[in-house]
């Protein structure tokens, strides 16, 4: 049982790191209001272990923060990753084509009004929520599905358990 906590505990800092260090590496286009941010692919690991969920929020978190973010992009970007995070954990048990869908859904929604109202961005938001969807399906849909078609085959080794 402690062992399981520590387990736990490791993958969500690795997921955290590696999600910062993404965010950080490929911060040119990963803020915006059109944006691809290629840390975004690592939201299909709630597909995986329940761990990825504070991972991703956690990483999510502290790459906004450094990325430079003001307080509601922090806030509310960060929540939105959790949000699409727990959804995709939720989903697990259907297709892995499923597991984008959610972090796609709740970004496109809820960035583009981070964009107006926090960054003062005067697109229309409709065309905000079309921009960082199509960033969000490059980087979820596309790149989060390379990732979960290569870890699906060595997930019990990876996550010490097996997929659903």
């Amino acid at each position: 049982m402690k062992n399981q906590k520590v387990l736990f505990m490791v993958q969500a800092a690795m997921i955290a790191a590696i999600y910062v260090v993404l965010t950080m590496m490929f911060a040119p286009f990963g803020f915006g209001e059109i944006q691809i941010r290629i840390s975004e692919a690592l939201t299909v690991l709630p597909f995986f272990t329940p761990a990825a969920i504070p991972g991703l929020f956690i990483g999510c978190l502290l790459g906004n923060i450094l990325g430079g973010a003001i307080l509601p992009d922090i806030i509310f970007g960060s929540l939105a990753t959790l949000i699409g995070a727990c959804f995709t954990y939720m989903l697990r048990k259907r297709s892995k084509y499923t597991a984008p869908l959610p972090p796609i859904i709740t970004n496109t929604v809820i960035v583009p009004f981070i964009l107006a109202y926090g960054y003062g961005v005067p697109l229309p938001i409709p065309f905000m929520m079309l921009t960082v969807g199509i960033g969000e399906i490059i980087s979820c849909g596309v790149l989060g599905i390379v990732i979960l078609t290569a870890l699906d085959r060595y997930s019990y080794k990876i996550f010490q358990k097996k997929t659903a």
